[in-house]
C-alpha cells in the first residue's frame, strides 16, 4: 500500500543514480554527431568517418553496460517509489536516444552528398534544436528524481514545468523537420543521396521524440 524511497531498505544505491549516469552518454553522442555534421556540410577536412563511427559505438557501447547493470540491480516492486513498468518505460525511451544517434552517424558515413547551401544550415539548426531537447530532459529527470525520494509538493509544478518545456521544444523540432524535409525533396540529386538524407533527418527526429516520451514517462511516475 505504502511505496519506499527508492533505496529502500534492501538496495544500497538508486536505479535513479543509473539513468543519470546513462543520460550524460547522450550528450557526448550528439556532440560526435555534431563535429561529423558540421564538415559533412561543409565539404572539409574532418576525422576519418570510421574513427567517428568507432567513437559513438564505444559511448553507446557504454551506455548499455550502463542500462543493463541498472535492469540487473533493480529492487522488488515493494522498495521502489515509482511503478517499475513506467521506470523501464523511461529506460527503454532514453536508450532509444542513444540508438537513434548511432544510427544517425552511421547513415552520414554511408557515402559523400553534396548538400545546397541553403539547406546546410538547416541541417545544423536541427540537430541544435535536437541537442536542446535532450538538455531539457536533464532537469526533469532530476526533478523526478527529487520528487520520488520525498521532495515537497511545491516542487511538482517545477517539474511539471520541465516537462512542458521538453513537450515544447519537441514541437519546434517536428516544425524544423518538416521543412528540411520538404526541401530535401526538392533537391535535383539521385534517390540514393535524398533517401540517405531522409533518413539522417529522420534519426534526428526520433531522437527528440524519445525525449517527449521520457517526459512522459516521468510525469506519469510523479502522477502516481
Amino acid at each position: 500500500m505504502y511505496r519506499l524511497p527508492f533505496f529502500g531498505l534492501l538496495s544500497r544505491r538508486s536505479p535513479m543514480e543509473g539513468l543519470l549516469e546513462h543520460y550524460d552518454k547522450i550528450a557526448e553522442c550528439i556532440a560526435i554527431i555534431d563535429e561529423s555534421l558540421q564538415c559533412y556540410v561543409s565539404g572539409g577536412a574532418c576525422r576519418d568517418f570510421s574513427e567517428l563511427t568507432k567513437a559513438i559505438d564505444q559511448v553507446e557501447g557504454h551506455a548499455d553496460k550502463i542500462k543493463r547493470n541498472i535492469r540487473n540491480h533493480l529492487p522488488r516492486g515493494l522498495f521502489m517509489a515509482v511503478d517499475r513498468t513506467l521506470f523501464l518505460n523511461y529506460t527503454n525511451s532514453q536508450d532509444n536516444i542513444l540508438d537513434e544517434a548511432q544510427e544517425a552517424l552511421n547513415w552520414l558515413g554511408v557515402m559523400s552528398v553534396s548538400i545546397p547551401s541553403h539547406l546546410q544550415r538547416q541541417f545544423i539548426n536541427l540537430l541544435e534544436e535536437v541537442r536542446k531537447n535532450a538538455d531539457q530532459l536533464g532537469p526533469a529527470l532530476k526533478a523526478t528524481i527529487a520528487m520520488s525520494h520525498g521532495g515537497a509538493n511545491t516542487e511538482r509544478e517545477g517539474a511539471k514545468n520541465h516537462y512542458r518545456a521538453v513537450r515544447r521544444q519537441r514541437q519546434v523540432v517536428h516544425k524544423l523537420k518538416t521543412d528540411l524535409v520538404r526541401g530535401i525533396f526538392e533537391m535535383e540529386k539521385p534517390f540514393k543521396e535524398i533517401y540517405l538524407l531522409m533518413q539522417f533527418v529522420e534519426c534526428l527526429d526520433n531522437m527528440s521524440h524519445n525525449c517527449e516520451k521520457c517526459a512522459d514517462s516521468l510525469r506519469a511516475m510523479i502522477a502516481r
